[in-house]
């Protein structure tokens, strides 16, 4: 028979005989509260998602690394120069008709700090690039050969390959979370932050169950009880029926039959620091995704000096690092190993178009020391040409002059004095 949800003796009086010792064992104390047996629920990808902080921090990271422009360059006698034509348009704007380039990086990474890795395959016609597609990181089956060559199969939902789906790891673009030591599989976020997503997820459904039966923990029924489970049930109904009145009238007091008590069992919420350890457990799972806690909106350390710190040390350690694993994987597979004149790259300065002031204290800076134009710096911003055709110049300051030389003076006017005013000045003044 169960009260309350425990187990109530059958015996006429219910006395716990149990002493609790300083070296008691985690066993022994779950046994003690009547929990034996429980274990932590279980982490999937989709329960992981139940808990705020991990779903909030994963969103935010896959967004903000799919916001920056990437960008195909050809580096030339000149300097760099944009790629055009279709190979600009699979990285910049569209990787095949039904994806666009942000859609699509969305959810590369969400595969990568999900599952471990995210994965492109890259279609070819004449033996360049034609379209990049997203791959379902789950229904695909990686493998390697003696040689160290990586096979890609993507297989149904009963694991059988599908025909046409099997590609070489020269043909996909693979940014792993984290390599395991076979250098195959990927290891993600959800197995490394396991215990910690555990502990949420238990704090949660500890917390919903508790308001859930109105804020009333788990009790123990103690005196004289009746023998025979009929009697037992009419009395646990009895003692249920006098708590829901009670609440129902917003009384703090109810009626227990003569010579009872209820005692509680289980932890109080408030001594068991429960809120501190859930705030606790979003810094654990920002510091596993790699992100200050401000980003997964944990706001409790947040001041007004270190909020532009945290913004930096997002794009500095974290933002810069997937940027550049995804920019490499890029040209090595869309470009070869010894095709070294072309590239990709993410421009990181559109993360500053919320922050109107520091883009354009920068664009001007640029400008005045010769590292922009104009128009490049209205082109920047969407604006159009100036028709001015020094607009297209390189401006520099005036003050600036090669090293080793000496800055020219300006004309000073001639003067008829002889050298006698000078003198009769210092006269009249004295």
């Amino acid at each position: 028979m169960r009260l309350f949800g425990f187990d109530v003796s059958r015996a006429r009086t219910e006395q716990r005989a149990v002493q609790i010792t300083q070296n008691a064992t985690r066993e022994e104390l779950l046994a003690f509260f009547g929990v034996d047996g429980v274990r932590l629920p279980a982490v999937t990808v989709r329960s992981a998602l139940r808990v705020p902080a991990f779903a909030s921090g994963v969103n935010f990271l896959a967004r903000t690394l799919a916001t920056p422009t990437l960008e195909a360059f050809r580096e030339t006698k000149s300097g760099p120069e944009k790629i055009s034509g279709r190979l600009q348009v699979l990285v910049r704007d569209a990787p095949n008709p039904e994806w666009s380039s942000y859609a699509a990086r969305v959810f590369f990474w969400q595969n990568c700090l999900l599952h471990g890795r995210g994965l492109f395959a890259i279609l070819r016609s004449g033996g360049q690039p034609y379209e990049l597609w997203p791959m379902n990181v789950p229904a695909v089956r990686i493998t390697m050969d003696q040689f160290g060559r990586k096979t890609y199969t993507v297989t149904s939902s009963t694991g059988e390959p599908l025909p046409g789906k099997i590609f070489g790891s020269a043909d996909v673009i693979d940014v792993p979370f984290m390599l395991d030591a076979n250098m195959v599989s990927a290891i993600s976020p959800v197995t490394i932050g396991e215990k910690a997503l555990q502990l949420a997820l238990a704090m949660q459904d500890y917390g919903s169950n508790f308001f859930a039966g109105g804020g009333v923990p788990p009790l123990a029924l103690k005196g004289p009880m009746p023998t025979g489970d009929a009697a037992l049930k009419r009395r646990a109904e009895d003692v249920s029926r006098a708590i829901k009145a009670a609440k129902e009238r917003n009384e703090p007091f109810f009626d227990l039959p003569p010579d009872h008590e209820l005692t509680q069992v289980g932890y109080d919420p408030a001594k068991g620091q429960m809120t501190e350890a859930r705030r606790l457990q979003n810094e654990e799972i920002a510091r596993i995704l790699g992100v200050p806690p401000v980003f997964i909106q944990d706001l409790s350390k947040l001041t007004y000096s270190n909020a532009e710190q945290q913004d930096l040390q997002l794009v500095k350690h974290t933002v810069s690092h997937w940027c550049s694993a995804l920019e490499q994987e890029c040209n090595l597979k869309l470009f070869g190993q010894m095709n070294g004149r072309r590239y990709v790259r993410h421009d990181l300065d559109s993360l500053l178009r919320g922050d109107f002031k520091t883009r354009m204290e920068g664009l001007a800076r640029s400008i005045q020391a010769a590292v922009r134009t104009p128009n490049e710096a209205r082109r920047s911003e969407g604006l159009p040409n100036h028709p001015n055709p020094k607009a297209d110049e390189l401006f520099m300051q005036g003050a600036t002059v090669e090293l080793g030389t000496q800055a020219p003076q300006p004309a000073q006017p001639p003067t008829n004095d002889n050298g006698d005013n000078a003198d009769a000045g210092d006269q009249t003044n004295n």
